[in-house]
């Protein structure tokens, strides 16, 4: 997505919500592998590992709300849903990008009708298989340039408890279970 969705280059500021999570992490190290400048939201006790993962600036939502903190980003990805959609078009600078990982836009909130007299785009892609897409990623976990965080690693027996776990949105990674 962060590819061809969005084509992320060098000297693009992205902000990744959530940028600790299971879903949040992986695009924090392509957006750095592919040169831009990451913005990351998450608490402080996950900024050493968002560093570790080359985000270059963190945000502790805790502390204040995050549109407070970021401005002038070309590419928001929400892995959040919510209102996080509608507060992070005032990030944006003119011509961003709003990317909807969590959930296609709710037409009731007026996201995409107030982005766009705004001069701000807004997408809400689909996931499909892409051989391509699964070999850039391949690659860029052969180069070094691409991990994955697990959060923890549970006994097929316990899915019920990993995603008790996922739901409380503490999770720094990826909720396994084997």
């Amino acid at each position: 997505m962060l590819a061809d969705t969005v084509d992320v280059g060098a000297g693009q500021r992205v902000l990744v919500h959530a940028a600790a999570g299971g879903a949040g992490h992986l695009p924090v190290q392509i957006a750095k592998s592919r040169g831009a400048h990451v913005v990351g939201t998450a608490r402080a006790k996950n900024h050493r590992l968002l560093r570790s993962l080359g985000a270059d600036e963190l945000v502790d939502y805790v502390e204040g709300p995050f549109e407070d903190a970021v401005a002038a980003v070309d590419v928001v990805l929400d892995t959040i849903g919510g209102d996080y959609a509608a507060r992070s078009l005032d990030t944006l600078r003119r011509g961003g990008i709003l990317v909807c990982l969590a959930s296609p836009f709710d037409p009731t909130a007026g996201v995409v009708e107030e982005a766009t007299p705004r001069g701000l785009r807004t997408s809400s892609p689909l996931v499909e298989s892409d051989r391509l897409a699964l070999i850039a990623i391949a690659d860029l976990v052969t180069a070094g340039k691409l991990r994955t965080e697990i959060a923890a690693m549970l006994p097929l027996a316990q899915a019920q408890r990993a995603h008790e776990l996922g739901e409380t949105g503490q999770t720094a990674g990826k909720l396994c279970c084997r």
